[in-house]
């Protein structure tokens, strides 16, 4: 079954997922067609949020490794790295975001084994994104009101067609 990433507006991605309790073949099916669809996009993460389905669940492929992450948490941050985030769900738009720079994850994979993951910069980031997604968290409950205000224009420039197709918003936060 294909599935349409859901975008900012929908109510879905404002939720917090729930705990995966039971890892079985449907589970396997969910992170297969979410792998699908983060390709289709395409990207390089993707939070069961982003499709509708309110687990705690995220798969990701940086190295041509597709990897899904079950009850993922991270347990250890340090650092601090500011880079331009983009997302899915929030298509065109990338903003300078500072998180950590380096994190410690924990979660299980899909054959139930617990694994713990070191991460840093660009994987830290995807790590932390996704785990937002997560906790009904967007790029934009991360920004001050008034960052806020600047990318919700800019991001309505896209949505409405003033953006050439294919071409994206990159904002500087001050």
């Amino acid at each position: 079954m294909g599935y349409d990433i859901r975008t900012f507006g929908d109510p879905v991605l404002a939720a917090v997922a729930d705990e995966v309790e039971n890892i079985d073949a449907k589970i396997v099916r969910l992170s297969e067609s979410m792998l699908q669809a983060m390709y289709k996009a395409p990207g390089l993460g993707l939070a069961a949020p982003q499709i509708g389905v309110q687990k705690k669940i995220f798969v990701y492929d940086i190295d041509d490794q597709p990897i899904t992450l079950i009850n993922p948490r991270i347990v250890e941050s340090s650092g601090g790295w500011v880079y331009d985030e983009g997302c899915l769900s929030i298509p065109g738009l990338y903003v300078e975001i500072l998180r950590p720079k380096q994190v410690l994850l924990e979660a299980v994979d899909l054959d139930g084994n617990e694994i713990r993951v070191e991460a840093d910069e660009l994987l830290a980031r995807l790590f932390q994104h996704e785990l937002d997604h997560l906790n009904g968290v967007l790029m934009f409950d991360r920004m001050t009101e008034e960052q806020k205000k600047e990318a919700l224009s800019e991001y309505r420039k896209i949505v409405d067609g003033q953006v050439p197709r294919g071409e994206s918003r990159h904002i500087v936060l001050k």
